[in-house]
């Protein structure tokens, strides 16, 4: 079942960033980001008052809080090295990492996992890298180590997250999900002050915004109940696998081209499943 809600995390993850991609062109990025998080955060209220979930913790809710704010955190350092530098460089680290880190803490916590789930953990990880190198003529070489320290930042953000929300997501289903979103909000808005932005958005812009929050929060749900079914490190493996569906969804909806190793990173994934299933 890890297995299972972990794909459906990326898929739904990465139909959330297809369609947080086209609500920005439409609303900018800050705008787009900072509403898919509320939209998000208020249909996770809305069905906490449906199912009525034991409240967890205080531990759990500032964990959860926590993991929301490092992960917007991280979104902010990505977006930020996708403008001053390199994307083919941003991206391929940033998702790489992010999967990396939860592998390795749950290495050191709970050990490793089969032979095949391991050759399985590595084939996804080369397949994050292929497939987050959008840019089909892209050549990812570095111009200087500095180049490397926002897509770092990225990187360890979203991984701190997949490891905070995996332990908090042991207590319950929705209150570490409104706690992240609670968190991640808190500090856009914070952003959005500082930035003096105004937070108007065209009217034709909300359909793709609340899309986008609402397909975020699935891939976040299917990533926590990935996280109570199974290992960390799996389910943040086959949760990271979403820039395929992505650059599939982009394919498909825009007839954007699917470099070569855009399409290797694809098949890699589909083996790595297979031996993850093993």
């Amino acid at each position: 079942m890890a297995i299972f809600f972990g794909l459906l995390s990326a898929i739904v993850w990465g139909g959330g960033d297809f369609v947080g991609g086209l609500a920005s062109r439409r609303a900018g990025a800050w705008r787009a980001v900072f509403y898919a998080e509320i939209v998000g955060l208020v249909l996770l209220l809305a069905a906490l008052a449906i199912y009525r979930e034991r409240l967890i913790s205080t531990r759990g809710l500032l964990l959860g809080a926590a993991a929301g704010a490092i992960g917007s955190l991280g979104l902010l350092a990505l977006y930020r090295a996708m403008q001053v530098g390199k994307m083919s460089i941003a991206a391929p680290v940033s998702a790489l990492l992010a999967a990396l880190l939860p592998v390795l803490v749950g290495a050191l916590t709970v050990g490793l996992p089969p032979l095949t789930q391991i050759g399985g953990v590595w084939l996804a990880l080369l397949s994050i890298w292929l497939v987050s190198q959008t840019d089909v003529d892209a050549k990812p070489r570095l111009a200087r180590l500095s180049d490397l320290r926002l897509p770092l930042l990225a990187g360890i953000g979203f991984g701190t997250y997949f490891i905070l929300i995996h332990g908090v997501a042991q207590e319950a289903t929705l209150w570490p999900m409104i706690a992240s979103r609670t968190g991640g909000t808190l500090v856009l808005v914070a952003v959005l002050l500082l930035r003096r932005e105004s937070v108007k958005i065209p009217r034709e812009g909300w359909p793709l915004v609340m899309m986008s929050g609402a397909l975020d929060v699935g891939g976040n749900l299917f990533y926590v109940l990935a996280a109570q079914a199974g290992r960390m490190d799996i389910a943040a493996v086959l949760s990271s696998l979403y820039p395929g569906m992505t650059a599939l969804l982009a394919w498909f909806v825009l007839k954007e081209s699917i470099s070569r190793k855009q399409r290797l990173g694809i098949l890699a994934a589909l083996v790595a499943i297979i031996l993850m299933t093993i």
